[in-house]
């Protein structure tokens, strides 16, 4: 970890809480400055992933923006559920967490499959969830799927556990500039992230199992960006353009990169999120100037 990262990190408060007798460790930062008043953005993870892998992008948001960031049950510094979940019980969980943190009304991002729970949350909590950013992520079940090579690496956690194959296999499951920096996939996976064991893993995979948001994405009526890279061997691209298609107030943003590009070029992409997120920032200040 740099010495930034460890900085900002300090900014956060990182402890463990109990929602619904089950223990999450979850990451804050208070919003402040100009945007003491906006609602906190909720950062989904990618499967595997633990609350730190997201840091390069945190790096590069508006450091006044409040930030929400946890561990999945099983992942990371989170332990394992008593049993799985579904896709709607995690979304109602953490809505349950937003409530305990004081949040009745959020932004939310997701990443890979934590822009499934981003979609399951903006059609379950309507009312609560204001905008979604949506990166790199697909539909579910119903979507164009990557390649049985790309599914078969996949399967397992292998990659978040053994930094030598997850260098060996980044190119081909992530693109973009992992093709020629693949020791970057094993660095951003291994560097300031923990493994957690792996019942969490497959209890992530069986979530999404028979899972799909396409037949409810009509019904999301929040603004919605979705961002995906034109080199994505996971989440192929024509995935976003439904997506985009699908859900009334979208808006799509390809980017030059691969599944990891709001981490690998978040100096990029993280100026996009900021804009559609102050966009919802100042219709709060029109409501309140006509009140």
């Amino acid at each position: 970890m740099t010495a930034e990262m460890t900085a900002e990190a300090a900014r956060d408060q990182l402890r463990t809480i109990a929602v619904r007798r089950i223990p999450v460790r979850v990451s804050v930062r208070p919003a402040s400055g100009a945007l003491a008043d906006a609602p906190p953005l909720l950062l989904c993870n990618g499967i595997g992933a633990s609350l730190e892998a997201l840091q390069p992008l945190v790096d590069e948001l508006d450091p006044g923006r409040g930030l929400v960031r946890f561990d999945v049950p099983g992942v990371g510094g989170s332990p394992p559920p008593p049993f799985p979940y579904t896709m709607p019980g995690l979304a109602s969980w953490l809505g349950a967490l937003m409530t305990r943190l004081g949040h009745p009304t959020y932004d939310v991002l997701g990443l890979s499959w934590g822009g499934g729970v981003a979609q399951q949350l903006a059609f379950q909590h309507r009312r609560r969830v204001r905008r979604v950013v949506l990166a790199a992520t697909g539909t579910g079940s119903l979507m164009v799927p990557a390649r049985p090579e790309v599914l078969r690496i996949m399967l397992t956690p292998r990659r978040h556990r053994d930094p030598d194959y997850a260098a060996r296999v980044a190119s081909k499951i992530y693109g973009g500039s992992m093709r020629t920096d693949p020791e970057r996939g094993a660095r951003l996976l291994h560097a300031v992230t923990r493994a957690g064991p792996k019942r969490g893993y497959y209890y992530q995979l069986l979530a999404g199992a028979g899972w799909s948001s396409l037949p409810a994405l009509p019904l999301i009526k929040q603004p919605v960006l979705v961002l995906a890279g034109d080199d994505d061997p996971i989440i192929p691209l024509v995935n976003a353009k439904v997506i985009a298609r699908l859900v009334p107030r979208s808006t799509l943003h390809v980017y030059r990169g691969g599944h990891l590009g709001i981490l690998t070029e978040a100096d990029e992409l993280a100026p996009v999120i900021e804009a559609f997120l102050r966009d919802g920032d100042h219709d709060d200040d029109d409501d309140k100037d006509h009140a």
